[in-house]
């Protein structure tokens, strides 16, 4: 069994975040560790408030990982703050794991801000070369390049762009445009895209946790990466198809579809 990290925020609720990356890692086959970077009281409906856990107290929960147990894999989500970025970058470069998923997390669906403006240069020029595959949605990457996207070429302009800065690859999910949902993985080398049709669900809370772990999770078991990413969305598409009627707003997804069948 692969030991998986995520570096992420909890989610009270249960649906995105730590909770969202914990399920995913057993549902595939991995044991999962976490280290918490925010606690942030939300729910299916809204985010309430966060608070942001101290770097001394972030560096303490890494090197206990760490120190002790071999992790293959790397999850990091919700990076609040400079210091936040810095205590991890400070253990992943003292640990090298070698697998370092990265899905950066900027504002939550109604728009709460979840990673400090001030913040985002210091993502983009410290953690970003850090990542063996980095995963923005279409308003995340408009966001860390400063830039509009529009379109599908757009979206190809964004992905070499971001590798520029670093990334080993980057995966955009395209979500956020018109029509079928269409992801462009850029591997380094060439282009490859995954396209689904759109599924009528509320649903979808915490899809792109549910995602970036499958990814990192897949990726610790030794698959290839454009495989990799077609596997997860292939897990991420049942998860929502199979989700939970919870909350009064926008539901989990179901992490144990496979294990526990309606």
């Amino acid at each position: 069994m692969k030991n998986c990290l995520t570096i992420a925020g909890s989610d009270c609720s249960g649906g995105a975040g730590i909770q969202a990356d914990l399920k995913t890692f057993s549902a595939l086959g991995c044991y999962g560790m976490s280290v918490i970077t925010s606690v942030v009281a939300e729910n299916t409906e809204k985010v309430i408030t966060s608070m942001t856990v101290p770097p001394e107290m972030i560096s303490a929960q890494l090197e206990a990982v760490f120190s002790d147990i071999t992790v293959d894999a790397v999850k990091i989500g919700m990076l609040p703050d400079v210091g936040t970025m810095r205590a991890v970058q400070s253990a992943i470069l003292k640990y090298h794991p070698e697998i370092v998923v990265c899905d950066p997390i900027i504002a939550a669906t109604a728009g709460t801000e979840l990673m400090q403006s001030s913040a985002l240069g210091a993502f983009v020029n410290g953690m970003i070369p850090l990542c063996s595959l980095l995963t923005p949605n279409i308003p995340e990457a408009e966001q860390l390049l400063g830039c509009k996207i529009n379109d599908f070429t757009d979206i190809k302009a964004a992905a070499l762009s971001l590798f520029a800065h670093g990334a080993e690859a980057v995966l955009i999910k395209g979500g956020h445009l018109s029509g079928d949902a269409t992801d462009l993985l850029f591997d380094g080398r060439e282009f490859h895209t995954y396209t689904h049709p759109r599924i009528d669900t509320r649903s979808t809370h915490g899809t792109g946790c549910t995602l970036s772990s499958a990814i990192t999770a897949l990726l610790a078991q030794g698959k290839p990466l454009p495989e990799t990413v077609a596997l997860a969305k292939e897990y991420l598409t049942g998860a929502i198809e199979h989700g939970l009627d919870i909350g009064h707003g926008h539901g989990p997804t179901n992490h144990f579809y496979r294990q526990f069948p309606e």
